[in-house]
């Protein structure tokens, strides 16, 4: 047997004329509704040809549609062209021409064909109530001009049809209004629901750093005060008084090993369970930056790294803070970019800056459906603000978000000289500031 190649159609391409079709269709909606009218004229006309029957369905050819019925047609399809900008008066007016139809003309126009489209386009847009009272009123007139003046029996299936028809058009506008505003309002809860973590995330911190601040200041100010006092003291009675002299430096001695103590238990209160007592190592920095790396490709995450500074070493506090920031994004991307997700990072020194980029293609770990650019957000920490915090205080500017065609992106610029080396502290005194 002959063998015939079938062309195969690409699903992908598909999806994306159809969206392309979508978006050009709701930014021409007029375009839209103009194929719209042209579409029901045809079924109006291919319906105004056909017959009932009570055999096996309708009748096609046995009847014409007089000059007057094409007429009413005509004008009931031209006014669903102002279907969205008048909806109500295009009901007003398809209803009208429809009662026409059904009276005048011989034998009857089906425009009410046009009334179901322009009642459904008043349900839609508008609320429940009025869906009904109005949908109601259209049913009534339009059965009754049918079952009263029409050239059918009133007891006919056409009238009983037009009483279906119009509540059919009813309950499909009130549900798509109805799945409109359900979907608007999931968008809005998830933008709102995005914003409060944001807001909480800023408050904690702030309240967190009000906190140890007000510590700091009342254990410094309190015990500094006092070993200012009493060092004068011995200061002015060293040559005359000496065992008063021995005493107030006693008492300097005493308020600095207290201040001491509570200094140690505020800052305490910022380390991890687990974190050593007092650093054991120098703060990291770009010379290991291998290492980092390293330690994220065992675990699975392939990582390109490209440095192209060979102009020396960098500041130390500038480059701490670029290891934090390659640190805390490549973490972020363990996390958040999904199986199959590649990194790459880029150290480069550019005039008096340094850049720092990281950039991944991962399509993330939670759905698509959810706001762009939430991916990395929300961690449970405060990850993409502790790198804003760092980068700022050395003066420079970070900049974080989705990529164009997927994956997400992390671009770093620290000045070079804009502060002294080291005014960039580190939050906690080992220099750690990871998201977790």
């Amino acid at each position: 047997m002959p063998q015939y190649a079938v062309p195969l159609l690409d699903v992908t391409t598909l999806g994306s004329g159809l969206a392309r079709g979508r978006r050009w269709l709701r930014g021409h909606p007029l375009a839209f509704d103009g194929a719209l009218a042209a579409a029901v004229l045809a079924c109006m006309v291919c319906a105004s040809f056909t017959e009932p029957s009570t055999g096996h369905g309708p009748v096609f050819g046995v009847r014409a549609p007089a000059p007057g019925g094409v007429l009413l047609m005509v004008l009931a399809a031209a006014a669903l062209v102002q279907r969205r900008h008048r909806p109500m008066g295009v009901l007003a007016a398809t209803g009208v021409l429809a009662a026409a139809g059904l009276v005048l003309a011989d034998p009857p126009a089906p425009v009410v064909i046009s009334t179901v489209v322009a009642l459904f386009t008043v349900a839609s847009r508008t609320d429940r109530p009025t869906t009904w009272r109005v949908g109601l009123l259209t049913a009534l007139v339009l059965t009754v001009a049918a079952m009263v003046a029409g050239s059918t029996p009133w007891y006919s299936q056409e009238n009983v049809g037009v009483l279906a028809w119009t509540g059919l058009a009813c309950a499909a506008g009130d549900a798509v209004r109805s799945r409109r505003a359900f979907v608007d309002a999931i968008r809005e809860r998830a933008e709102r629901a995005e914003r409060t973590r944001e807001e909480e995330a800023r408050r904690r911190v702030a309240e967190e750093r009000l906190r140890i601040a007000r510590d700091l200041h009342d254990v410094v100010a309190h015990h500094i005060a006092l070993v200012n006092v009493q060092a004068g003291v011995a200061a002015h009675v060293m040559d005359r008084r000496p065992d008063q002299a021995k005493e107030a430096l006693a008492h300097v001695r005493a308020a600095s090993r207290s201040a001491l103590d509570e200094l140690r238990s505020t800052v305490g209160l910022l380390r991890q369970s687990g974190d050593p007592a007092a650093p054991t190592e120098p703060a990291p920095g770009l010379a290991v930056l291998g290492d980092l790396v390293g330690t994220f490709r065992n675990a699975g995450l392939p990582v390109e790294v490209a440095c192209a500074d060979r102009d020396g070493p960098l500041p130390s506090a500038v480059d701490l803070t670029a290891y934090r920031v390659v640190q805390e994004a490549l973490t972020n991307v363990r996390k958040h970019a999904g199986a199959g997700a590649r990194a790459e990072v880029s150290v480069i020194r550019v005039g008096a800056t340094a850049e720092v980029t990281v950039i991944d293609d991962g399509a993330g770990a939670v759905p698509a459906a959810t706001v762009p650019g939430a991916r990395r957000a929300d961690g449970g920490g405060h990850g993409l603000v502790g790198m804003r915090e760092r980068v700022a205080a050395l003066g420079g500017t970070l900049t974080a978000g989705p990529r164009y065609g997927g994956g997400f992106r992390v671009h770093a610029i620290l000045p070079l000289t804009s502060r002294a080396d080291g005014a960039a502290a580190p939050h906690t005194a080992d220099g750690t500031g990871k998201d977790g």
